[in-house]
């Protein structure tokens, strides 16, 4: 192109180009596809020999030879002329395989080469996804394990509250992960091939082509579902498989998206208030104004992402609603787009949580700061029961704690004091003089998380290790710059 040429004005989505991997994005590729139906057809021929159809060798032989001869162009002329995507398909390669062309998708439907192969994309696409996520559950637990004793404030309804450790919330989001893995497992586990089934799911197309022979038919089937590494496929179908799947498949990235939003939120308020923060590279900028900004944008784009897969997710639900009879069209657009845009977006998320959570820094000064600045508020209940356990009035004690926290509140709200003067208060009320000299134990940071760093290493060794031991260490799924 000459420097006087314009680039062709046209549309690339920012998931294809800047967000998913080249691994996710090949398994949803238009040549995939092909590849799959190709697969299919070979299959089907296959199947129907070795059970006594008059299909050949030669012909089957021819298939697999021009098996990857395609041209894309050769399929866009025939689908402008015939309005039909599979017909299509099929001129094209019968034009390749003049001896096979006659027997190419005998006794098929569109729906044997469509709905199988979404069905093949899509187990492609949770198997990538299950790696993605035990991935990041490896990762995630050696920052559990590395903040698994740093005290911080608790926070409910985003106000402090009794402290937890930072490693305890890691834990948390893993946990969220680990159930999103278990239902990746679980749909992985029942997925079933649409299989053989004709026109409107009778079969009848295949018991004419057996002469009315029940058994061969469902050998058949039988056979076309094994070469694709299937032991079940639907017994009872319309022309497509039910479109319930679609939604229960599509339900796992959702949940994905809550996880991964979820994190990413407690991220973006961590930074906030300066208690950790995601990762942020030497040379990298937050603003283009404020050259001082160190913005959580791999944070935010996460919550951007998730709440858009969140937002698409639903298709597959109302398409499974709205399907009438044995099948109608109004879904096949919508589900082009959806499925594949949902696992694209699950890669996306995906790939920052790695990013986000592997470079999680925490902050233990500032951490240690607002700890101490809100100790004395929240360790008001443990100096109670101390004072109850040596003879105090519970009720007396309560009032006055109330009335010294009230106070104290309120020097820092209205006059500006820049700590709590809340334990001074007390230690110098004599009804709390029998646990004077205690209040710098009760204070201790450790003794005020509970059992959270125990709780971190239970839920590692009984929960999170024994599911990331289901997937032995293979090659790391592929990634992108982030």
């Amino acid at each position: 192109m000459s420097k006087n040429e314009r680039a062709p004005i046209t549309y690339e989505s920012p998931l294809v180009t800047r967000y998913a991997s080249s691994d996710m994005v090949s398994i949803f590729s238009p040549r995939t596809r092909s590849f799959l139906w190709r697969d299919l057809w070979i299959a089907l021929a296959e199947g129907e020999s070795k059970l006594g159809l008059t299909v050949t060798e030669e012909q089957i032989a021819e298939l697999r030879r021009k098996r990857d001869d395609l041209d894309d162009s050769e399929v866009a002329r025939y689908e402008k002329e015939t309005r039909h995507e599979v017909i299509a398909h099929i001129r094209h390669w019968g034009d390749l395989c003049p001896t096979a062309r006659p027997i190419i998708h005998l006794g098929a439907t569109s729906a044997f080469v469509m709905d199988n192969g979404d069905i093949l994309q899509m187990r492609e696409g949770l198997r990538l996804v299950t790696r993605r996520v035990v991935e990041l559950l490896r990762t995630g637990r050696d920052v559990a394990l590395k903040y698994r004793d740093l005290a911080c404030l608790g926070y409910t309804h985003l106000q402090p509250a009794q402290p937890t450790t930072l490693g305890k919330r890691v834990a948390m989001w893993l946990q969220d992960f680990l159930s999103d893995l278990e239902q990746a497992e679980a749909v992985l586990s029942g997925l079933r091939f649409r299989g053989v089934k004709g026109a409107t799911g009778t079969q009848a197309s295949f018991l004419r082509l057996f002469d009315g022979d029940h058994a061969r038919v469902l050998e058949l089937d039988r056979l076309v579902s094994e070469a694709f590494g299937f032991s079940r496929a639907y017994r009872v179908t319309g022309q497509t498989y039910p479109r319930k799947l679609d939604s229960t498949v599509l339900g796992v990235l959702a949940g994905l998206a809550q996880s991964a939003h979820k994190m990413s939120n407690d991220i973006r308020f961590l930074q906030t208030m300066g208690e950790a923060e995601e990762p942020f590279e030497e040379n990298q900028v937050g603003s283009s104004a404020m050259a001082y900004k160190r913005n959580p944008m791999r944070s935010e784009r996460i919550a951007g992402l998730s709440r858009m897969l969140l937002t698409l997710a639903p298709n597959a639900g109302w398409n499974a609603a709205n399907q009438w009879m044995e099948r109608t069209l109004d879904d096949s657009a919508n589900r082009r787009l959806a499925i594949s845009e949902c696992f694209l977006l699950a890669d996306s998320i995906l790939i920052l949580c790695q990013n986000v959570l592997g470079g999680l820094r925490a902050c233990p000064a500032i951490i240690g700061r607002r700890l101490q600045e809100q100790a004395p508020l929240l360790a008001t209940e443990d100096i109670l029961m101390a004072g109850v356990a040596r003879g105090a009035d519970r009720q007396d004690l309560h009032e006055r704690i109330r009335r010294h926290a009230m106070e104290s509140v309120r020097r820092m709200r209205e006059e500006g004091a820049t700590a709590s003067d809340l334990l001074d208060r007390i230690a110098g009320d004599g009804a709390f003089s029998p646990v004077k000299d205690e209040l710098a134990r009760i204070l201790d940071p450790r003794r005020l998380v509970g059992r959270a760093p125990e709780q971190v290493d239970e839920f590692l060794a009984e929960e999170l290790d024994p599911a990331v031991a289901r997937h032995p260490l293979g090659p790391h799924a592929e990634s992108v710059r982030v």
